[in-house]
């Protein structure tokens, strides 16, 4: 019974110190705004909608896109562009690039 005690108090300890060995990291930072100019070519979606003025052109253009934003947020508008069944095509693209040249 001892034995077994032991060996059941020696379990838990080692337990117990388990996550005292294997501590994580600090967590990435979340994406915010992409280094230099917002791109429909090569800013993720995400990063554009944490940009407020960014994230304003978005919904002006495409006011049912955050429904979406958990799939496609790490995309950038021209990947989604060919399965949006035609809600983003190259004009809107070229609108979209146009309001996000004016943001500073």
């Amino acid at each position: 019974m001892k034995t077994t005690t032991l060996a059941a108090l020696a379990a838990l300890a080692t337990l117990a110190a388990a996550p005292a060995f294997a501590q994580p990291g600090p967590p990435p930072a979340p994406a915010t705004a992409a280094a230099g100019p917002l791109s429909v070519e090569k800013t993720p979606i995400g990063s554009l909608w944490a940009n407020p003025a960014a994230k304003a052109v978005l919904l002006k253009e495409l006011p049912t896109l955050e429904q979406y934003m958990d799939q496609i947020k790490d995309m950038t508008l021209s990947q989604v562009a060919p399965m949006s069944q035609g809600a983003i095509d190259d004009a809107k693209l070229k609108a979209i690039q146009a309001e996000l040249d004016k943001i500073k």
